[in-house]
């Protein structure tokens, strides 16, 4: 059976630190026992565990290349951000060192890219969702807004990712071009984050995924490297624009659309911060939410090689140098969806998002209010440090812990302490108290 998340554990790594308690978005880590667990049903697969473990004991599950020779045709499927890894000045000759690994083709995601933006305008001029519409490109943000803020979820735009539209593409034109049945093309994303493996595990929006597999860049940065070296004489085969090579940095979503009510932010804890003011009604103004989970934008993605200032100055300097060419790269995008006679309702969503009610105290409503009330009468007896030491995030969390018994509130290191130190204070006025037949200190 498929892990339906893609962060996983190492227990003999992890050493109890408690740092990634305090950094997960979701609060879905706690520590018990002097290492860390991983609540399945709160994690979103941001990969901000990743980055703040100082053991590594955070990983993420991904496919290995091997995987695509399960296929009788392989199609590469390379993020926008992919190109960043590497100090080239030609993406052609990326995209050859994937075929040099054993792939049959390659279908750029940027290009895909362009394709959604085509039909985000689109879809936006529209009007059928409220503002500010928000992007569903990030699936770690979609899943925040499915567990933290579910009252956001009808402003998510019910567009495939770019992601998916590639994979859909590039299997029509290899079963058109060649005859090969749908179900011997392998289509695999080269991935700088774990939320893609998730993502096509358990699809948002859709029953099922085109994507047979995510390898992650950087179990392929290698490998690429060292073809890169013996790549002489390569064939044009990049078609993606500065546009759509943009979506790997944040904001390049938004400038591609040509609006000028937008906002973008990176990093998945301003990404919750700005959500909530939407929740709260004060970005009325706004058309347009790009929220990425990582910090710069998918270049900064836990499976990425680069340093993410780096790589987003690499984006800039692709992008710029295809603007003159912009004109002709982007009428690739029409001749696909000419092609392929795509259309908007064809890229929408087959269903509706749902709800992850996992934050709920109960699911009755009374029951809930109940345990309410519980919370905040323990909360108000609990220091209110945030400090982790209990193995829970804050004390709020420490408190619905308690309540819904999966601690106690001893946990607490003040309150053990204040428990410890009435003990021996009791014990003091006992031992004073001993009958006259023991011995006892009258001096």
């Amino acid at each position: 059976m498929k892990n339906l998340h893609s962060i996983m554990l190492d227990k003999e790594k992890c050493k109890g630190c408690t740092n990634c308690i305090k950094r997960c978005p979701t609060e879905a880590i706690r520590v018990r026992n002097s290492k860390a667990r991983i609540i399945d049903q709160r994690c979103i697969d941001c990969g901000e565990c990743i980055r703040t473990c100082p053991y590594h004991a955070k990983y993420a599950i991904t496919d290995s290349l091997e995987e695509i020779n399960k296929f009788q045709y392989k199609i590469a499927l390379p993020a926008p951000s992919f190109y960043a890894q590497f100090e080239v000045d030609d993406v052609n000759k990326l995209l050859y060192a994937l075929l040099e690994l054993g792939f049959d083709d390659v279908f750029e995601v940027a290009k895909a890219a362009e394709i959604v933006t085509y039909f985000t305008k689109q879809f936006i001029l529209s009007e059928k969702n409220k503002k500010p519409i928000i992007s569903s490109a990030c699936p770690a943000v979609v899943r925040l807004i499915q567990t933290k803020f579910p009252d956001l979820i009808e402003n998510i735009l019910p567009i495939a990712s770019p992601m998916e539209v590639a994979a859909y593409i590039a299997k029509k034109k290899i079963q058109r071009e060649k005859g090969i049945e749908e179900d011997k093309i392998g289509a695999f994303f080269i991935s700088p984050c774990a939320a893609k493996m998730t993502y096509v595990n358990s699809p948002l929006g859709f029953e099922r995924s085109y994507v047979d597999g995510v390898i992650a860049i950087k179990d392929v940065y290698g490998l690429v490297r060292s073809k890169l070296r013996e790549i002489k004489d390569i064939k044009p085969l990049s078609i993606a624009s500065g546009k759509g090579i943009g979506w790997a940095a944040s904001g390049g979503e938004s400038l591609a659309l040509e609006i000028e009510e937008y906002v973008n932010v990176d990093g998945i804890h301003n990404v919750a911060k700005v959500l909530e003011e939407i929740e709260n009604g004060r970005l009325k103004d706004i058309v347009y939410f790009e929220g990425l989970a990582c910090s710069g934008g998918c270049v900064g993605g836990p499976l990425a090689v680069e340093n993410p200032y780096v790589a987003k100055n690499r984006i800039k300097r692709l992008s710029s140098k295809l603007k003159d060419k912009e004109e002709s790269l982007s009428a690739w995008t029409e001749e696909i969806i000419n092609s392929f006679s795509l259309k908007l309702e064809d890229v929408l969503f087959e269903k509706e998002l749902e709800t992850n009610p996992v934050l709920e105290l109960d699911s009755d409503i009374e029951r809930a209010m109940e345990k309410f009330e519980k919370v905040n009468n323990i909360l108000s007896m609990l220091p209110g440090l945030d400090c982790g030491a209990c193995g829970s995030p804050t004390c709020k969390t420490l408190a619905e812990d308690i309540v819904r018994g999966f601690a106690n509130d001893t946990d607490c290191i003040f309150i053990l302490r204040e428990n410890i130190k009435e003990l021996a204070n009791k014990m003091v006025e006992l031992s004073n108290k001993l009958p006259p037949s023991l011995e006892r200190n009258d001096e």
